[in-house]
């Protein structure tokens, strides 16, 4: 028994190591990119530009968890960003709720979608693509067609006087934190080691005693929650919402080009996708507003072409000892 445990002392050693040098890595960005966040509004930088840079790091990280991690391509993804959305405005403008005790009833929104959508997890590829898309149509119209003093109809529903675009703007930052944190430990624990597996091979992965539904709900709840956060607060601090731009399939889009940008499977790679994307974004509308998407499209082509692994994934693909330091 001990000739067996001595060649395993020197790799556990060897991962604890790794993971302090993980998460201490983990802890210096993220207390950079705190204080950045939290100067922008103090030296006046652009909230607007800084704000959707944030929510756009939400939604990529939270999408590769159903697509990354799980391996799931929810082409509806918008969903549960429109319902989100709706669900602050509702409880605000029609029941008087304060916006901050709204937005946690957000989250709680889109983790109810996200079990009624459940068993549609039994389907992959094409086909759960498919359905998630027609299931996001569908509750686009059950919202529009609802009573118009309760969801504001075509027209959709307006906060009034509600809007506080700083103090929305840390809510924001104070989402995305706990959502990275959220996906950093997911990335290290026996859940994402599961949906991983449950990924490459469930009928392996059962064998090996894996809850193969269990495991995929889990995750998929985790990636349901956190864009239904995202469309609360953005509807606060636009200060209206609508069935046209809550449930805008360019949100989807967006989401998926981010994150596939930086490398599906890898926690920073949304994350570097989407600051890529977003700054790209931002300078080619202002150079050629005109011609915007079509530029932004042919960037984002040639990005899959040369690097179909994402920034980051063809990064590790390159150096794979860099694996064990970088999520």
């Amino acid at each position: 028994m001990a000739v067996d445990e001595a060649p395993s002392a020197p790799r556990a050693a060897e991962r604890r190591a790794a993971d302090r040098i993980y998460y201490t890595l983990a802890a210096l960005i993220g207390g950079v990119v705190s204080v950045y966040f939290v100067l922008v509004p103090v030296f006046e930088l652009n909230l607007a530009f800084h704000f959707y840079l944030m929510l756009w790091i939400t939604m990529a990280s939270a999408f590769n968890v159903a697509a990354g991690f799980s391996g799931y391509m929810p082409f509806g993804y918008v969903a549960f960003y429109g319902v989100g959305a709706f669900t602050t405005a509702i409880l605000v403008k029609t029941l008087g709720f304060p916006v901050l005790l709204a937005l946690p009833f957000s989250g709680a929104a889109g983790i109810a979608l996200g079990l009624l959508f459940a068993p549609t997890l039994r389907l992959s590829g094409i086909y759960f693509a498919i359905v998630s898309l027609a299931l996001a149509s569908i509750c686009r119209l059950v919202i529009t067609n609802m009573p118009e003093h309760i969801t504001g109809g075509s027209f959709g529903l307006q906060l009034g006087s509600r809007a506080e675009p700083v103090l929305s703007f840390y809510v924001m930052l104070a989402v995305m934190l706990v959502a990275l944190a959220t996906f950093l430990w997911l990335a290290r624990s026996r859940l994402g080691k599961a949906l991983r597996a449950v990924r490459d091979d469930a009928e392996a992965a059962d064998m090996m005693g894996v809850n193969v539904a269990r495991v995929r709900l889990h995750g998929w709840l985790i990636a349901a929650f956190f864009p239904a956060l995202c469309g609360g607060v953005e509807a606060w601090y636009t200060n209206v919402v609508d069935t046209e731009t809550a449930f805008n399939t360019l949100i989807t889009a967006k989401t998926v080009i981010y994150a596939v940008a930086g490398g599906l499977g890898t926690i920073t790679g949304p994350v570097i996708g989407s600051i890529v994307m977003v700054w790209l974004d931002e300078l080619i509308w202002r150079q050629f507003p005109l011609l915007n998407l079509l530029i932004l499209g042919v960037a984002t082509v040639l990005l899959v072409l040369f690097l179909p692994r994402g920034i980051v994934g063809t990064l590790l693909r390159r150096r794979p000892q860099w694996r064990r330091y970088i999520p």
